[in-house]
């Protein structure tokens, strides 16, 4: 049974009072006096030469304050690009400037050409629709194939190709993985698409710059998923300000998914614009402008061969993808094909050889950066399709393929260059069979064929990597900054804790769970915990929430702060107790002496440490505050089976789930409703993909789905009840390189669903009797219907 507090209760989430009571505070409830705001005039040209910005009359026009263009950035540095790829052949990639405002070409639509600020937002619209522009256009260079032969027009004329690198992973393996094919008994190959994706979180991106001319002080407020990192790169590669010049802050964010984990143009131009009108600069995104400047997600082309022997084992798994950049590099962009991606294709099976070949590749579309599970979604797709065709082909239960393969032993090194400490893949797939009960599938299936329905069972196996570390190591793969988290805990003086931590919570229960975490090593009541996060001005230097790393590695450097508290409160306690230290226990909130009945309550304790009476300041220095930071050895692995049924209806295509059920192994759980709400959300996002989210571009460049009148989003009726998800025990294997045990759970979700989704409409089309191996997403009612059509 769940325990009434601490690691492993299920406490309700004490951030969702302000947020259903409207007590929220987001960025745009943020209105500093005085403040001005900003339009942005976008280039509605997906290619083109900028030959003209005429901004006289708009500069004379009511309450405009100034008008800024490319002009005006030629003496600040572009965006940041905050990781490295280096190619097969040793050469580092391409690496174009990416400028705050367009400057000489724009390179897709929704660029921002300039910025007009003005008393108010009105005013500002009304000025940039009389700016002046004359364009060029340019051929639009939007299919990835043709953009990298010699005949493509180059999105980036400085450089010598819209190839920013040709990736080879691991080289070494690529003549082995090709002979092993040649003596392969059996190779199947698949040829994929993965959907490019608009994030699209409930809260829009936000930025409001403020600057102090009495001080030389800064202040960004904004919508982001890691302060620190964008005050880093803003200050030091953009503005040039000094970090100690500059507060970032972010406060309530509702909802991220990756796309706010990046520096953005807007962002340093509302920052540089404060000083420059010498009053506050305000920004809010429309609905339509997300679609055209927020990072989209995704977006790869993908061709994946599997070796098999005689007796169906693998021997051999070799891919070829070409991954779409979109114009520029946005910050984290190359290492998701790359080191998010490649080092994944292993999955949860023995394949003794893995060779991965990555095309990133320059077009004029929107930049392509993280999105939720950020690589590892692209390559389970890609892994447990094939794998479902190959049982296709060799006639064999797919279920019993994947367990003839699976990894068994631990800790295992895979042939990517990674190494799983942990994990059970049979007792995760044994749970979700006995939860989606197979066995009665059958049974189902005639069911629906009675009402006239073709109904399909899917299966899908998948292994995660988060936490991404360590940083000496990503720091040899690429990465520009560390990967490490810190945390800082002050106990009052009458034994309340405020935890500062860098990890940033856009939806996560950060607030409840990391309260669990130190309340429970303490011993004392959650509510005495507060949580601190989002404010450079107070929270030690972090790299923030993203890639499923809060708890691994958020919640261990809070584990390390919140030890050196307890070892220091026992010195203290020592004293007063009169007793060794090295008998000072620490239980249920007091402190007592080993076999005896003498204790102290953890309140005296701390209060002691601010009046310290009673032991003597040359050993014990008075106060209760320490700070750790920590950098994890390794990743962790989350892994799950997950299982879909569909009904497809043979008149119109329309496929519905009728069923979902998902057994995850996320090593030690803190808070089991937080888990299963974080999973639910991401098999809502991976239902998304693989049925109706499709970010589509024309010919010219064109968005085509530029609003939620042409992007479907999910809608709670193209869902399952998930009634039959619990964090089931059995399947847990702790991770084994943390203090928690802990892995990353916010992920799996999106990772596990698309190809389970995918899986189980083919298995429907095929007992309609339709020689089907393979739908691409999103499987539309229309995309479904032309397949059964032939």
């Amino acid at each position: 049974m769940p325990k009434d507090g601490g690691i492993g209760a299920s406490s309700k989430r004490r951030e969702d009072v302000r947020f259903l009571t409207g007590a929220g505070n987001y960025t745009d409830d943020i209105n500093i006096r005085g403040q001005a705001h900003v339009f942005f005039l976008r280039s509605d040209v997906a290619h083109g030469t900028l030959n003209k910005v005429d901004t006289a009359a708009a500069e004379g026009m009511p309450g405009v304050v100034r008008v800024f263009t490319g002009a005006d950035f030629e003496a600040v540095g572009g965006m940041p690009c905050g990781w490295q790829i280096t190619d097969k052949h040793g050469q580092p990639m391409l690496e174009p400037k990416h400028p705050v405002l367009a400057h000489g070409k724009v390179r897709h639509v929704g660029e921002p050409i300039a910025a007009v600020v003005a008393d108010t937002l009105e005013q500002a619209r009304d000025a940039a629709e009389a700016i002046e522009l004359d364009i060029s256009e340019l051929p639009a260079v939007m299919d990835m194939k043709a953009a990298v032969t010699d005949a493509s027009p180059k999105v980036h004329d400085d450089l010598t190709s819209n190839l920013c690198y040709d990736w080879g992973f691991v080289e070494e393996n690529k003549a082995a993985t090709d002979e092993a094919f040649e003596k392969a008994t059996h190779v199947t190959t698949l040829e994929l698409i993965n959907n490019r994706l608009v994030a699209n979180p409930m809260e829009p991106r936000v930025a409001v710059g403020d600057y102090s001319r009495g001080t030389g002080d800064h202040t960004l407020y904004t919508t982001s998923q890691n302060p620190h990192v964008i005050r880093l790169l803003m200050g030091a590669f953009v503005l040039g300000i000094p970090e100690h010049k500059l507060r970032v802050v972010a406060p309530d964010v509702g909802g991220g998914f990756g796309t706010k984990i990046f520096h953005y143009q807007e962002e340093a131009f509302c920052t540089f614009a404060a000083k420059a009108c010498n009053r506050p600069v305000k920004w809010t995104s429309s609905r339509s402008e997300a679609f055209m400047s927020d990072a989209h997600g995704r977006d790869h082309v993908t061709k994946i061969e599997l070796a098999l022997d005689a007796d169906n084992n693998f021997t051999a798994v070799r891919t070829e993808t070409f991954a779409n950049m979109g114009a520029y590099l946005s910050t984290f962009a190359p290492s998701i094909p790359t080191w998010l991606h490649g080092t994944l294709m292993a999955g949860n099976y023995k394949t003794p050889l893995v060779y991965v070949n990555v095309k990133a590749v320059f077009t004029n579309t929107v930049p392509v950066d993280a999105y939720r599970g950020a690589g590892r979604p692209e390559a389970t797709f890609q892994l447990e399709r094939v794998i479902d065709k190959a049982a296709l082909e060799l006639k064999v239960d797919p279920v019993e393929l994947r367990r003839q393969n699976f990894i068994t032993e631990f800790p295992y090194a895979t042939p990517v260059a990674v190494e799983y400490d942990t994990g059970d893949y049979h007792a995760t797939m044994d749970k979700v069979l006995e939860m989606s009960d197979r066995a009665g599938f059958e049974a189902r299936r005639k069911e629906s064929e009675a009402r006239g329905k073709l109904r399909g069972f899917g299966i899908n196996c998948f292994i995660e990597a988060c936490g991404i570390a360590p940083s000496n190591l990503v720091g040899q793969l690429g990465a520009r900054a560390g990967l490490y988290e810190s945390a800082t805990v002050r106990v009052n003086a009458t034994g309340g804790l405020v935890v500062m931590t860098g990890s940033h919570s856009h939806g996560q229960g950060h607030e409840t769970s990391f309260a669990q975490v130190v309340a429970d090593m303490i011993g004392i009541d959650e509510n005495m915990v507060e949580i601190v996060h989002g404010d450079t001005a107070n929270a030690p230097m972090g790299m923030g929430t993203y890639g499923s790393r809060s708890i691994a590695v958020g919640g261990s450097a809070m584990v390390r702060a919140t030890e050196k508290i307890i070892a220091k409160a026992k010195k203290i306690a020592s004293h007063l107790l009169e007793a060794s230290e090295g008998d000072i226990e620490l239980k249920d909130g007091a402190f007592s002496v080993a076999g005896t009945d003498k204790s102290v309550a953890w309140g005296d304790v701390t209060l002691a440490a601010y009046v310290p009476h009673n032991y003597p300041l040359e050993d014990i220095e008075p106060g209760l505050e320490e700070t750790a930071f920590y950098d994890p050895s390794n990743f962790t692995y989350p892994a799950g089976a997950y299982t879909c049924e569909v009904e497809v209806d043979p008149e119109t295509g329309v496929a519905t789930i009728e069923r979902f059920a998902s057994a995850d192994d996320f090593g030690n759980v803190i808070n089991p409703m937080i888990v299963e709400g974080q999973v639910h959300g991401g098999i809502a996002q991976g239902i998304g993909q693989a049925l109706l989210e499709n970010c589509a571009y024309d010919e010219n460049g064109q968005l085509l789905t530029a609003s939620y009148m042409d992007y479907t989003m999910p809608r709670a009726d193209d869902l399952p009840e998930m009634t039959h998800y619990t964090v089931d025990h059995s399947c847990q294997t702790p991770c084994t390189h943390n203090p928690l045990g802990v892995k990353g759970c916010g992920e799996a979700g999106a990772i596990g669903s698309p190809p389970t989704v995918i899986n189980a409409i083919v298995d429907a089309l095929r007992s309609g009797g339709h020689d089907i191996s393979h739908i691409n997403m999103p499987a539309t009612p229309a995309r479904v219907w032309a397949a059964m059509q032939g």
